[in-house]
């Protein structure tokens, strides 16, 4: 079966089509400025990369470009429609009514708009891909798959605050996690790939990109997670602070003449890595260079960003009375080796030994501790679509 796997934004639009059964990519593209002028760029399984300018005033039409570019008779890569078996759609928050992926009907619609207070930049978005695709492909199942399904398995005394009580039944504030597609799919893969049973394993998940975030996921099982309500909370990142002391944003507010709006705008996108830096960059290769030319201010910030994770995964090996491997993924934690030793240098207490000449390498999946090293620590590149696309072949 091929599978069209769609991630909406508010003003964009990335697709795979990939076939379920050698789970190859057929094709894969990117819509952007939807709603302004528009552009699609497309590329085949083996060919070039096109970048077209076209005129995309609502998803529906970039929608419809992607499915042009699919079937055209020249680059496309099916011949019709009928061929495309299922869509997969990638939806923010799926609040506590969602904790698995489940085939999208009017009721999970309803649930997925009731979840847009959780998460209003994305939540609206992803419901607008998918009713644009419901349209131009009605007879095609469609599927939706949570990045906060994972994390449901959370205990209790994992997601609930320190706030009144009524604020979580009113209201529904508890911690929910993202990235639970990513870290699903790499703590499953770690395990094979580690030679670990699943369902008798400690895993932590090192999710390291701008966005980041861990999981402890127990015999297969998330029984905690570093983001929140938001993905506010947890880790110091690309351009958000992560955890802080709250009454940071009235002590801010004042001396800075702020409104709320104008806190949570500064903890969202002047802080993090960038902040730290002085606003050097977000970016860890541009972070890396400026420390290695002996920028203090990057240094530090690289600093921070590797002891937030080290003391996230060690409370993480309490949480689960200890662990059988860690595994680092997305931009940074597949990418960053410098990152990967900083952060191990924290764990030499659980006994693992770093293999430096491994943790040189790129790529595929790789086992960068020793073997003699008492924790099996691995770089698992994450794919989020193919986790998507497996989801969705398994409900249709």
């Amino acid at each position: 079966m091929n599978v069209l796997v769609i991630n909406c934004g508010s003003s964009s639009l990335k697709f795979q089509l990939i076939d379920s059964e050698s789970e190859n990519v057929l094709a894969k593209g990117l819509c952007e400025r939807i709603g302004i002028d528009g552009s699609l760029t497309y590329q085949p399984a083996g060919g070039e990369k096109v970048k077209s300018e076209k005129a995309m005033p609502t998803h529906t039409e970039a929608i419809q470009f992607v499915i042009d570019a699919l079937t055209d008779s020249e680059t496309g890569v099916v011949k019709s429609l009928s061929e495309i078996g299922a869509v997969g759609h990638r939806v923010v928050h799926g609040g506590e009514k969602f904790a698995s992926s489940v085939v999208i009907n009017d009721e999970v619609l309803a649930g997925i708009e009731a979840c847009s207070d959780l998460a209003p930049l994305h939540n609206p978005a992803n419901l607008i891909g998918i009713r644009a695709c419901q349209k131009l492909m009605p007879g095609t199942p469609m599927v939706a798959v949570f990045d906060t399904a994972f994390h449901q398995t959370m205990p209790e005394k994992a997601y609930l605050y320190g706030l009144p009580y009524e604020y979580y039944e009113k209201y529904a504030v508890r911690r929910y996690g993202f990235h639970g597609t990513s870290h699903s799919f790499v703590s499953k893969h770690a395990a094979d790939f580690l030679g670990l049973d699943l369902n008798n394993s400690k895993i932590i998940v090192a999710h390291l990109g701008n966005g980041a975030s861990i999981s402890a996921v127990l015999n297969g099982k998330c029984v905690d997670t570093s983001m929140g309500l938001t993905p506010l909370e947890g880790l110091v990142m690309g351009t958000r602070s992560g955890d802080m002391d709250p009454a940071i944003m009235e002590y801010i507010a004042k001396k800075e003449d702020l409104d709320i709006a104008g806190v949570m705008n500064v903890l969202n996108k002047k802080s993090g890595v960038y902040g730290l830096s002085k606003n050097l960059s977000s970016d860890f290769r541009d972070l890396e260079e400026a420390m290695e030319n002996g920028n203090k201010y990057a240094a530090a910030a690289l600093e921070v960003f590797c002891y937030r994770v080290a003391k996230y995964i060690g409370s993480y090996v309490a949480a689960m009375n200890g662990v059988d491997a860690i595994a680092f993924t997305a931009g940074i934690g597949e990418n960053a080796g410098i990152v990967r030793e900083k952060v191990l240098a924290y764990l030499g207490y659980l006994g693992i030994t770093l293999d430096a000449e491994a943790n040189k390498k790129r790529g595929e999946d790789f086992v960068i501790s020793t073997a003699d090293s008492k924790v099996k620590v691995a770089v698992i590149p994450t794919n989020e679509e193919l986790a998507i696309a497996r989801e969705t072949v398994a409900l249709v």
